[in-house]
């Protein structure tokens, strides 16, 4: 199609030639890189799905009401967590579910980050913002979960290219699934105990003993695991928030160093927070051992309305 357009083109602007009208001529040219910019312009902004292709295209200069993620922004600052919350980028409303999770399976789980520039730009340019807002070198530890995508992992390394050569790294990994527990009373406190306009509660006590009832099946369920992820196991997104101890630190080293620091500046970072229950697990398991450091907390994609709670 494209080759079928600029043939056209050729010939239009080989005539044009021939009548020796520098003026038309220069009038032409400017008529047809305008009409190709706009093309390009309309069709290429942000991050936009090909159907056809069936491919994610990248545009790092334009954004577009159309977009999966607009790009030219500098990234998002909420408060969440009960800490201030950066993240680099947000999905657009209008993008569907599925969309939604074939992007974040690309972005997490493409062999090679190295391999893909588009991806690599897309995690350096929210970095770059990020430091822009709170600079990187101030930083003394970065912390972040375990994790089968490389994307934190990159983050990592690119952090590094800001950071002072002092600066610790340390990731929390998976618990046993018989150590996983649920913060009761933070969900009842928050759902359970709610009220109608007229004051009467929204649930009956039958109703609370239900919900409650399903909670604890869930976590006979994990317990019987081998192994734990949150999204698999826990399928009800309002219960994600209020998961406790699925993460620990790696090393009794990790353990100690973070109970030694004082007063010093924590990085946690993460690649996609959604429900911002891993977020809210690492905060949790840093807290138990010290509370006198200045956290911050950045998310490649993140959102707004966060349904977590802080602790």
């Amino acid at each position: 199609m494209k080759s079928e357009k600029f043939a056209t083109a050729a010939v239009y602007y080989q005539l044009v030639c021939k009548c020796r009208g520098k003026f038309f001529t220069f009038l032409f040219l400017l008529f047809t890189f305008s009409r190709t910019f706009a093309h390009r312009k309309k069709d290429f902004m942000g991050i936009t799905f090909d159907k056809e292709e069936k491919m994610f295209v990248f545009d790092f200069v334009h954004d577009g009401a159309e977009d999966n993620i607009n790009l030219t922004g500098n990234g998002y600052q909420v408060e969440a967590f009960g800490k201030c919350f950066y993240y680099g980028y947000e999905f657009s409303e209008q993008v569907d579910g599925s969309v939604r999770s074939a992007f974040i399976k690309h972005l997490k789980f493409t062999e090679s980050l190295q391999d893909h520039p588009d991806l690599t730009n897309f995690i350096k340019k929210a970095v770059d913002n990020l430091d822009k807002q709170i600079n990187l070198y101030n930083y003394d530890l970065v912390v972040m979960p375990e994790s089968s995508s490389k994307v934190n992992q990159y983050m990592l390394r690119y952090i590094y290219r800001f950071a002072q050569p002092s600066l610790h790294k340390m990731e929390l990994v998976k618990a046993l699934p018989a150590s996983i527990s649920f913060d009761m009373n933070a969900y009842e406190k928050q759902y359970l105990e709610d009220v109608l306009e007229n004051g009467r509660p929204r649930y009956t006590q039958a109703q609370k003993e239900e919900v409650k009832q399903s909670i604890q099946k869930m976590l006979d369920l994990i317990h019987q695991k081998d192994y734990f992820t949150i999204a698999k196991d826990v399928k009800k997104s309002r219960f994600r928030p209020y998961m406790m101890h699925f993460l620990k630190f790696a090393t009794k080293a990790d353990e100690e160093l973070c109970a030694s620091i004082r007063q010093q500046n924590v990085l946690i970072i993460d690649d996609v927070t959604t429900s911002g229950s891993t977020l809210n697990e690492i905060l949790r398991t840093l807290r138990i051992l010290n509370e006198d450091n200045d956290i911050t907390i950045f998310s490649l994609i993140g959102r707004k309305d966060l349904m977590a709670e802080a602790f």
